[in-house]
């Protein structure tokens, strides 16, 4: 009896794949029922543009980032993780796979939390006092989630989409003439190091303006 007790026991390596499996399952539900969400949100961004209203198209894009950023770092996580669990000794990494575990519900449960449905992406673009209230929430979520770099690839974006509506040619398929003999032309690092400060204090005047009108907002 003793020894079919022992064979039938769960290790901490099994529990440790089992849960993996779980949250790989439900990581792909997610990113199955994202994708009606986020296609909504580059639909909504377009109809902000076609209307002048540049700040809810920025929001909605936003929006689409934060999620698809979720999601990503989640998928890298897991894989991560499921190396670390097929190592020979798991007794050395078990508890960097706990914790893996721990943070990756943490992240399952916000993505979670952003699957509100299609009527939650429509408020983006709402003019009613709780579809203004719902886009301060979530303005200021965002404010502290996203990197430089993710606020910088929306900005990409939302030129691009705006070069769509407007039927322009995008950044990329502009031909610049060239520079005159004996003056020095931008190089393209140039011009990205210029975008990128030009963006900075971009974001540091809107964080301004934010704080000189939380109070009217309250």
């Amino acid at each position: 009896m003793g020894n079919t007790q022992s064979s039938h026991k769960i290790s901490a390596q099994d529990r440790a794949i089992l849960d993996m499996k779980n949250q790989r399952d439900r990581l792909h539900q997610y990113q199955h029922r994202i994708i009606a969400i986020t296609t909504r949100e580059t639909a909504v961004a377009r109809e902000c543009l076609l209307r002048g209203d540049k700040p809810k198209a920025l929001l909605a894009l936003r929006r689409k980032k934060y999620q698809e950023s979720l999601l990503a770092k989640t998928d890298a996580q897991l894989e991560t993780l499921e190396q670390l669990t097929s190592d020979v000794d798991f007794a050395l990494v078990q508890k960097d796979v706990v914790y893996g575990l721990q943070q990756g519900a943490n992240v399952l449960k916000q993505i979670h939390a952003e699957m509100g449905g299609i009527e939650q992406v429509e408020k983006l673009m709402g003019e009613s006092e709780d579809a203004r209230a719902y886009q301060r929430e979530v303005s200021e979520m965002l404010g502290g989630q996203m990197s430089n770099q993710d606020e910088d690839d929306v900005e990409d974006e939302l030129e691009a989409l705006r070069g769509e509506v407007r039927g322009e040619a995008t950044p990329a398929e502009v031909t610049y003439p060239a520079a005159p003999e004996g003056e020095l032309e931008p190089n393209g690092e140039d011009r990205t190091v210029s975008q990128q400060k030009a963006r900075a204090r971009a974001r540091a005047k809107e964080a301004r303006t934010k704080q000189s009108a939380g109070p009217m907002l309250a």
